[in-house]
């Protein structure tokens, strides 16, 4: 069912309570240590907490400590073995599609270039990037592991940014909403899962259905852990794709920040790749997996390399009948994933040395019963008609 305009009203209006109530207890208190200790040295699932933590935040971290009832640990795992399989170009749709989307709607371009933490591209990409690789391993979810304590680090982070902008009388929420508001966070949501898997399909990669779904089922269960209302959230992919057809009509279109982020993002990844002459098939790329509209609202400069993208889905394919038909070759191209993941993320962060890490054993399951079948090829829902 299409949402009212009272319901998408209340979602601009609606942030994370807990969280929310969380922050703005810390910082009424004078706690910003607290708050910045639980930032930087909270990071492993099941460790003690740090000694004189206060009781709202100690209540905020066991509340949010464990995932929700509902979860189907079947399912996770098939998304699990979905993103081991194709942890490049998952990294490719978020980095070239999903960010750029994000920078097609005005309010939220504006928050990113309001916000001194999030302004720069590196800082977002290497955590969104992390994040995905914390959610990859085996025991994403097990006592010692890295990805609950990001996602209630990313929740607390929300709730800041809120607290502050608004505030500091920073933010018009009359105008804009909450920011970091519910209907936000879910198409957030749909950025990461519908759209990348829009991409997938866009260049060529071959997508059983069932490891589509099982890829759109996680970001739910992981839009649960950070703070959004899965009551209002679509359950199936075809009412994603009625959800975010709805949302970028609502809100889509040029914007100075928008430009100026995509720029430094093109920047960025220019940097990354050595040398000058692959430069022109960063904007390329992007140009192609968002479509030419939006690419000029966003300033992605036409290059000759335009024509060339084309040909990616022709040359993944043929990657992929190596992959299927030869055991060297699918071990050859899955160490070679590994290894571009960890240079993406070196590089994002200029080398610092980082909590986050690529497991040796990612790839180990491949193949192993329960992996998704290649059979009852997915193909993107459709659009949906616009209001």
């Amino acid at each position: 069912m299409a949402p009212t305009d009272a319901s998408t009203n209340a979602l601009r209006q609606s942030g994370d309570e807990l969280a929310d109530a969380t922050v703005a207890a810390l910082f009424e208190r004078g706690e910003t240590g607290t708050y910045n200790t639980l930032m930087r040295f909270f990071s492993t699932a099941g460790a003690p907490l740090p000694d004189g933590l206060p009781d709202v935040a100690r209540e905020y971290l066991e509340a949010t400590s464990a995932p929700p009832s509902w979860v189907d640990w079947d399912e996770m795992e098939r998304a699990r073995l979905f993103l081991v399989d194709n942890n490049v170009h998952v990294a490719t749709a978020l980095s070239f599609a999903a960010m750029p989307a994000c920078y097609l709607v005005p309010h939220v371009a504006k928050l990113l270039s309001t916000t001194h933490g999030l302004k720069y591209p590196a800082t977002r990409m290497a955590a969104t990037g992390q994040f995905t690789v914390y959610l990859m391993r085996p025991d994403a979810f097990e006592a010692g592991s890295r990805f609950l304590p990001a996602a209630q680090k990313v929740r607390l982070l929300h709730a800041s940014i809120r607290h502050h902008l608004t505030r500091e009388n920073r933010w018009d929420t009359a105008v804009s909403g909450v920011p970091i508001c519910q209907e936000d966070m879910i198409g957030g949501q749909m950025f990461f899962s519908l759209l990348v898997l829009d991409s997938l399909h866009r260049l060529g990669i071959h997508m059983s259905e069932e490891g589509a779904a099982s890829y759109y089922y996680a970001w739910r269960v992981v839009g649960a852990l950070l703070g959004v209302d899965q009551e209002v959230v679509p359950k199936s992919l075809d009412e994603a794709r009625e959800f975010l057809d709805r949302y970028m009509i609502r809100h889509m279109g040029p914007s100075p920040e928008g430009a100026l982020l995509t720029r430094q993002l093109i920047d960025l990844y220019e940097d990354v790749v050595p040398g000058t002459l692959l430069d022109p098939m960063v904007p390329a790329l992007v140009r192609h997996l968002v479509g030419d509209t939006c690419a000029d609202w966003l300033d992605v400069p036409s290059t000759p390399w335009d024509t060339v993208v084309k040909t990616v889905p022709h040359f993944l394919g043929v990657l992929e009948t190596i992959e299927d038909r030869s055991p060297l070759g699918a071990w050859a191209l899955d160490r070679l994933g590994d290894l571009t993941t960890r240079f993406e993320l070196s590089s994002l962060t200029r080398g610092r040395v980082m909590h986050y890490a690529v497991p040796e054993h990612l790839r180990e399951e491949h193949g192993l019963p329960g992996a998704p079948s290649r059979t009852r090829r997915w193909t993107p829902p459709a659009a949906t008609v616009s209001p």
